[in-house]
């Protein structure tokens, strides 16, 4: 989304971000970094940067910024529409279970020793603590710190994309019988979710949040087809 609109010498963008990672990818437009106070203190900024349009782009399962965001864009009366992309859908080959919560996704993994590769935020794995008897891959983006106090648990730092070549390579190497994950849509996670299917394991799948009532769209050409659309009729209104 940034790079498409980076483009565009009419579009003062600026693109929010939560800070919850150490060294964020580097982006074409300018960056915030930090909260807002709430759904009310993201209406007051919208209201005195003057935003014409928002556009909440965050992941998925960040479900308390898009509320903030639809509810922010209410009370200010900003068009607003969510850029949401559409959940994996199990195929042939898939072993799925999905769950509600990281605290369920553990207990799914069963009370017998197993290998799970878990693939999910830093800020989401203390539950796992709960079943020591496993054993642990985790990879998240930034560093665990501190790590969990298990007994055999192997990290590894990294961002996406992830091939599914890569992904069962590494599976193999630590003989994972279990995957972790969330249903992130897209093609950057989705190595991991082949993988499994092609070794023929299980996947525990975090089912998604439910969304705000809100308006939106799957891709970022449909975001910015909105986009356009919304800066038009406000234009028109003489906004």
């Amino acid at each position: 989304m940034a790079q498409w609109l980076a483009q565009r010498a009419d579009l003062d963008v600026t693109l929010s971000l939560a800070g919850r990672t150490a060294s964020p990818v580097p982006h074409a437009v300018p960056i915030r970094v930090g909260g807002f106070g709430g759904a009310q203190g993201l209406a007051d900024y919208l209201s005195t940067q003057r935003i014409d349009a928002l556009i909440d782009a965050t992941h998925p399962y960040a479900n308390i910024i898009s509320e903030n965001a639809a509810a922010a864009a209410r009370k200010a009366a900003v068009p607003f529409v969510a850029l949401r992309r559409p959940p994996w859908t199990a195929v042939a080959g898939d072993r799925w279970i999905e769950v509600g919560d990281t605290r369920a996704a553990v207990d799914a993994i069963g009370p017998s020793n197993r290998s799970a590769f878990v693939a999910l935020g830093r800020n989401e794995l203390a539950p796992f603590a709960l079943a020591p008897q496993h054993r642990y891959l985790i990879r998240s983006v930034d560093p665990v710190d501190p790590p969990l106090p298990l007994p055999n648990v192997i990290y590894i730092t990294a961002r996406g994309p992830f091939s599914e070549a890569d992904d069962r390579a590494l599976m193999q190497a630590h003989e994972i019988d279990v995957v972790i994950s969330k249903n992130s849509g897209g093609s950057a996670a989705y190595g991991k979710i082949a993988a499994a299917r092609a070794l023929g394991i299980d996947v525990i799948m975090l089912r998604r949040p439910r969304a705000p009532d809100a308006a939106a769209v799957e891709t970022v050409a449909e975001a910015v087809t909105w986009l356009d659309h919304a800066l038009t009729s406000a234009t028109a209104r003489g906004v």
